[in-house]
Parts: structure tokens; sequence; C-alpha cells
């Protein structure tokens, strides 16, 4: 190594001689003790190493491309890059101590490895402002299309479920009172398809992160002759940012993944309020598999709900998560600025928490067992029967305003009595409606008087009855398979099957 490029190495460390800097040639000393603390991200942002590398070897294709590298320069850029992924796989490279950022390690890697002429060359045409916007993109778009794949195994034990559910009948809730009688099919189906735009919410947030921000430089884009478009498509995008300014500092694609997994902890959590619900002693509607269940240290008897209350708690923290990086971002001035280093926490913890829960909490949805006889002795109790009632009358004649009076009167003296509307007798129908309609007619109310009647006549589209909860299992697992295109694609163009994907 020439003297030159080691005096210019030299003063790109600090005091101490050990820390590697990406700037310094207009400061007299290194950072303070106290600013190399507060600036470390390596704990956090090593995990972008390998996206790293890969923007690393299509930058040196670029200055290859404008002539700032020879042919033998690039073959031994390239080498040298390969070399350092394997350290970096093996785990014989890692951050020290004194790195700043995972570009920081990696740049001194790369420099132990090229030397520091060959290996200097490569930081030409950009800045760790455009790479790591780019970076963020490049780990987001490839988990989404995990996450994605971990939702739809989860929708397909959920279909799974109603499926063999049949025809039977529970009763359905608002307000959590007894409302009117549903399909548990119907039930479950009403949490596939939160899960379905979930999954929808990450392939339509992809066409927007599908764009890179190489090339942008600091914030003013290069004037080395660089391609963007050409290192975009090397890293699986189809397009560059439009926006040099916009595509460094802007950080809406990261707070929409945010929220996309914030969307997805809440829909879990709401199907995990149902779970610990029914599986309560008073309700018995559902039995969770022992392997996805946990005792007490202290009350042998106990066996807990803990994936769903855990899913439950997590999503909370998922919703923190995003709210945190929203409050970072709304005071920023355009431009690059230092706070945008808090965006990438929040998306890699909600990811790890999706990741980690997913599969555990398909695995309980998968071998739980629904009591049916439980069920269905609940579905028309709490007079769900009501407005059967009502609906029967409207369709002899009677204004609803009426027949909503009428089927109140017909709970008002059941509930009176402490009995269900089906043990009114038939000089009870017959005196409540009397000034409608004869006794005689008055009988035939009974036809109406039971839950699985209820739900069967419940029949137009996107209602309870069999053959439309039937329609709608059909119609979702389309929609899943319409979904797999993007669950099997990967972000870097090539085939790619995200753990618990489909096939």
């Amino acid at each position: 190594m020439s003297d030159k490029f080691e005096e210019k190495t030299n003063k790109n460390k600090s005091s101490d001689g050990n820390r590697l800097a990406l700037w310094g040639g207009r400061f007299s000393s290194g950072p303070s003790p106290e600013l190399a603390a507060l600036s470390k991200s390596t704990q956090f942002d090593w995990r972008l190493a390998d996206d790293d590398i890969a923007g690393s070897r299509t930058h040196a294709r670029a200055l290859a491309r404008a002539g700032l590298l020879t042919d033998d320069e690039l073959n031994r850029m390239e080498s040298a890059l390969d070399e350092l992924q394997k350290r970096v796989d093996a785990k014989e490279f890692i951050p020290s101590e004194e790195d700043e950022d995972e570009a920081t390690a990696l740049e001194r890697g790369l420099l132990d490895i090229a030397g520091a002429e060959l290996g200097g060359k490569l930081r030409a045409g950009r800045s760790r402002n455009d790479q790591i916007a780019c970076l963020i993109r490049m780990w987001l778009r490839r988990h989404s299309r995990v996450v994605a794949g971990m939702l739809a195994q989860l929708c397909f034990e959920l279909i799974g479920q109603a499926e063999r559910a049949g025809k039977t009948v529970m009763p359905g809730r608002t307000h959590m009172q007894h409302a009117q009688p549903v399909l548990l099919a119907h039930q479950l189906m009403a949490h596939v398809w939160p899960l379905i735009r979930d999954i929808q919410r990450l392939a339509d947030w992809d066409k927007r992160a599908d764009a890179s921000p190489y090339g942008s430089g600091a914030l003013a884009g290069n004037t080395l002759g660089l391609d963007p478009l050409a290192v975009a498509k090397d890293l699986g995008f189809t397009r560059v940012t439009e926006n040099s300014v916009d595509g460094t500092s802007s950080r809406d694609t990261v707070a929409e993944y945010a929220f996309v997994a914030a969307m997805i902890g809440v829909d879990i959590s709401r199907l995990s309020e149902e779970i610990i619900i029914w599986n309560t002693q008073e309700f018995a509607f559902v039995t969770l598999h022992d392997s996805y269940s946990t005792g007490s240290s202290i009350m042998p008897q106990k066996k807990n709900p803990d994936i769903a209350e855990l899913a439950r708690g997590k999503s909370g923290r998922i919703i923190g998560d995003l709210t945190g990086l929203l409050a970072t971002l709304k005071g920023l001035p355009t431009a690059y600025a230092r706070d945008l280093q808090e965006d990438k926490e929040a998306v890699f913890d909600q990811t790890d928490t999706l990741e980690v829960l997913l599969p555990a909490f398909t695995g309980m949805i998968a071998t739980m067992t629904f009591n049916k006889d439980r069920l269905e002795a609940e579905a028309p109790t709490g007079f769900a029967l009501a407005t059967d009632i009502a609906e029967w009358l409207v369709k002899n004649g009677i204004p609803f305003r009426n027949a909503h009076e009428l089927s109140g009167a017909c709970v008002k003296i059941a509930e009176s009595r402490q009995k269900e509307l089906w043990d009114l007798s038939d000089e009870d129908f017959a005196k409540i409606f009397s000034e409608f309609m004869s006794a005689e007619k008055s009988a035939e109310v009974r036809t109406v008087l039971s839950a699985q009647g209820s739900a069967n006549s419940r029949c137009g589209k996107g209602g309870t009855a069999y053959e439309r909860v039937a329609e709608q299992i059909e119609e979702a697992q389309a929609a899943l398979e319409e979904a797999g295109s993007f669950i099997r694609s990967a972000s870097d163009g090539s085939a790619y099957k995200a753990p618990g994907s489909i096939e």
C-alpha cells in the first residue's frame, strides 16, 4: 500500500487508532466516547450486512460501467466482496466495538481483504444515506414475503377448521350479548378475511417499496455517470425513486410496512381474545391441545391459553413500534437527518415478533377442537331468535315497526318466566299477535324458532347460510392462491419459498 493511502486511512481513525470512520477529513479528532456510544447501531443494523454486500457488489459493477474501475479491479473487488460474505456467513467477521454501524464495519472488512487503495474506491458515488434507504427496503421486501406466507398458512388452518365445522351453529354476538345464531364456520371465516386483506396489503405495499434509492447519494444524486436503473435491477427493483431527496429522506414506505404489521397484530389479537373467552369454563366452546397450552407453577389443574394471550400482548408492542416510528418522522425537515436511524429497530422488532408468533399461533389454531354440542345448545338461547320472529311477522304483512314491538313483547313474557321463546305456548303467541292475525296463523311462528333454520334462512351474499359459507370458503381459497404469486416470488426476482408459505 502506498504512503498516501496509508496516510489517508490513518486520518479516518480516531485518537484510539482503532476506529474506522467514513468521515473525518475536516475534523481534528475522532468522536468522543459518549458520541461514539450514542451513534453506534451495529447492535441492530448488522442484520443488513448481506444486503449491504449485495449492494456493494452491484455498485462496483456500476463503477466499472462508468469507467471508474478497470476490469481487473472489478474482478478483484468482487472476489474481495465474495470473501467478505463468506467471513460474515461463517461469523469469522463481525462488528467490533469501535464500528459505528454495519456500513463502517463492512468497509473495514473489505479494506482488510482488498487493501485500502482498491477497497477505498467503492465508496465513490454513494452515501450511507442512499445505501441505508435502499437496504431497509431490500430487507423488508424479503421479509414481507415470509410474513405473508405465514399468514397464508394461518388462513388455511382456519379454513380447515371452518370446513370441519360443517353446519354447526353457535351463538353470534354483538356487544358480547347473544344476538343471532350463526354457523361456526361463518364466525371462523370472519377472521380469515381480515388476514387475507393483510396479505393483500403486503403485496400492494411491495409495489410502492419496489423502487431503489441507490444513486441518490447524500441527497442530490452523483456526478460520476453511474446508472441507478442498472443498479436497481441488479438488486431486484424494477425502478428508481423519482426524486433523490425523497429517496434518501422519506420513510413512508417503512411506516406503511409498520402499519400493515400493526394491523396484522390487531387482527391476530381479536381472534386471540375470542379464543381466550371460548376457552373459559363458562363458555367451554373450544379445547386447546396440550402442546399449545401451558400450566401453572402453583395450581396443578390449570391449562392456560398462553399463545393467545401472548399474541394479544405482543400486538400492543407491535402497535407501539408503529406509533414510535410515526412520532419520529412527524417533525423532520426534508432531506436526511440522523433521526432516521430510528426507523429500523421498529420494523425489525415487528417482523421478529410476527415471525416467531405466527407459527405458534397457527399450530394452536390447527390443533384446537370445538365442543359442537355445547355450541349448538347455546346458539338459540338468550332470545337469539327474536329477530326471526320479527322478520316472520314482516313476511306476513306487518310493518317492521310493529313487528319489532311484537317480538319484544314475546321476549318480555319469556324473560319474566325465565323461559326461552320456544317455551311460549300457542295461546301466548295468539294473544300477542291478536291485533294482526288469527290464532291459527300465530302458531306458525314456531317454524322459525330453531337455530339451524335461522342460520339457513340468511342466504343472501355474505350471509351465514351453509351454501353461502361454502361459497366464501371457495372464494377465500381462490384469494389465497392469487396471493401465492406474491408469496412465492422473491424480492430479487428469483423463485423463493418463504417458510410457512403455500406450495
